[in-house]
């Protein structure tokens, strides 16, 4: 079986919800949903945490171990304009995998089932170099200036019968050594789409999504 090693990046600062990663979402620090899903997958050997955040981590309750490894991320790759490509690219120098599953706090709603189903996708195949998660999307499209993207108005169709686009959510990526090498990207060169679950694919980027994330999160715990 191929070696598969979840890459989880985690920094201190958050700018526009301060302190997120840390902060109690339904119960639960907010890392420690993805990585509680990270560490249920029958797949995934081993989570690499790369940060600049281990004290507060350890104070968190995050407790190391043979599968759960914190990586001190060097100086110079931190702060908040640094591409994640260079961390990752640190963390596959480093670190060794057949292959790699990058994922976020941010994203704390992913279930282990939808992690597994992805990587079952990526591994039982031999076209795609490398997955991303996305979310499907019907809906009629304007430009700033009002001109229509995807569909005709004077001609309406049903949203469900307009031609779907694809939004990327950063939820999820797999990858090889190889793939990477050819794009410096976590994205190959011959990348394969999968969608995710529209109630799991909240990504906290802003105050909103917070609020989005915990009120699904405290349905998810009362279920």
């Amino acid at each position: 079986m191929k070696k598969v090693v979840a890459l989880l990046p985690m920094k201190a600062n958050s700018e526009r919800v301060k302190g997120k990663n840390f902060r109690n979402l339904a119960g639960k620090p907010l890392f420690k949903w993805i990585l509680d899903s990270l560490l249920e997958s029958k797949y995934i050997d081993k989570v690499i945490i790369n940060t600049d955040a281990r004290e507060i981590l350890l104070e968190n309750g995050l407790v190391e171990s043979d599968r759960v490894v914190i990586r001190e991320r060097a100086e110079h790759l931190c702060g908040d304009f640094v591409s994640m490509n260079l961390i990752l690219e640190d963390d596959i120098k480093n670190v060794d995998a057949d292959v790699y599953l990058m994922t976020h706090t941010t994203n704390p709603l992913i279930s282990t089932n939808t992690i597994d189903r992805a990587l079952e996708q990526y591994l039982n195949q031999n076209e795609y170099d490398s997955l991303f998660t996305v979310n499907k999307v019907q809906t009629r499209f304007y430009t700033e200036d009002v001109k229509p993207v995807n569909h005709d108005p004077d001609n309406l169709v049903r949203t469900q019968d307009l031609t779907p686009w694809f939004e990327e959510n950063s939820c999820l990526y797999a990858f090889t050594k190889e793939s990477f090498s050819k794009t410096n990207a976590r994205i190959g060169e011959k990348p394969m789409m999968f969608q995710t679950p529209q109630l799991e694919s909240v990504d906290i980027d802003e105050p909103e999504d917070w609020e989005m994330a915990r009120a699904l999160a405290e349905n998810v715990t009362k279920g």
